[in-house]
């Protein structure tokens, strides 16, 4: 009987996804490229620069403009609690989800993974949209409806992404529970790194059980079919960015403090944008 959990054990680990998901709540600094037919389908992810892990630092300098950013602070009280569960999520990904997503890469051409993630990224529009809505965001939730209904229906259920051709260029509007809470007035709390999910926030991890909720695989029965289809997704998005993870660990002198900083600057500047708030004016500007 003990045996015979371990492949169930499995599939939960690789279905909620680890430390190293494509959630809209973890940042990577690295972008994919690739291409399904014809057309070229990009796979983009969040840019956001790496601190150097002085925790004492409070400002960074910022190459792309010559002058300086401020690093988003977020409290860490659980820092202890927060380091055992990084280091578990890091032995999870090495010893499980990369070998896994690395056979399967090896097996599946790139172009059908793009499709699948294409696939998975359309089915997850009900999140965008009601968060759209819920930030009174009324373009954005327009935007949304017709990328969700070109590549539904032209795009072969999801499958390509017609939206983001140039004839097109309609705009995927990267929206979740977690930000609208933010846009509302209410503050990332304090630092959390939960078990398998990764790195989140107070506020974060409400946005993470509302947008459990509103994505339709949430609601596939029986719950194995539910974990099987998640594990798919899971094993499929990590072959398209393998070593965006391993790029974080090797420039940070501490792997842990620049996930942490890199995630509240992320979260942070997600919220302002969403907010229309003004930048702070640049010393010296």
């Amino acid at each position: 009987m003990k045996y015979s959990l371990f492949p169930i054990l499995l599939l939960a680990f690789l279905a909620l996804g680890c430390a190293h998901r494509s959630s809209p709540v973890f940042p990577l600094p690295q972008g994919a490229m690739a291409a399904s037919n014809s057309e070229q389908i990009p796979l983009k992810f969040p840019e956001v620069s790496v601190p150097s892990g002085n925790e004492s630092a409070d400002r960074r300098e910022n190459p792309g403009n010559g002058g300086e950013e401020e690093i988003a602070a977020i409290s860490d009280p659980l820092e202890s609690f927060n380091r055992a569960m990084f280091g578990f999520n890091d032995k999870l990904y090495f010893w499980v989800l990369k070998p896994v997503a690395q056979g399967y890469k090896k097996v599946v051409p790139e172009a059908p993974r793009v499709g699948v993630n294409n696939f998975f990224s359309n089915l997850r529009f009900p999140v965008r949209f009601v968060s759209s809505l819920l930030q009174a965001d009324f373009s954005g939730a327009a935007a949304e409806l017709g990328r969700f209904a070109v590549n539904t229906i032209w795009g072969v259920g999801g499958l390509l992404d017609p939206a983001s051709s140039k004839q097109l260029n309609i705009p995927k509007n990267e929206a979740d529970l977690g930000q609208t809470l933010g846009v509302y007035g209410l503050g990332q709390g304090f630092y959390l790194v939960w078990p398998i999910l990764g790195p989140s926030s107070a506020r974060d991890s409400i946005g993470i059980v509302g947008d459990f909720f509103l994505y339709p695989v949430s609601y596939i029965n029986p719950w194995y079919d539910w974990l099987a289809v998640r594990a798919y997704e899971e094993v499929n998005d990590t072959s398209l960015r393998i070593g965006d993870y391993e790029f974080i660990k090797e420039a940070a002198i501490d792997p842990y403090v620049a996930l942490r900083d890199a995630y509240g600057q992320y979260r942070q500047k997600k919220v302002e944008k969403r907010s229309d708030q003004p930048e702070a004016p640049k010393p010296g500007g």
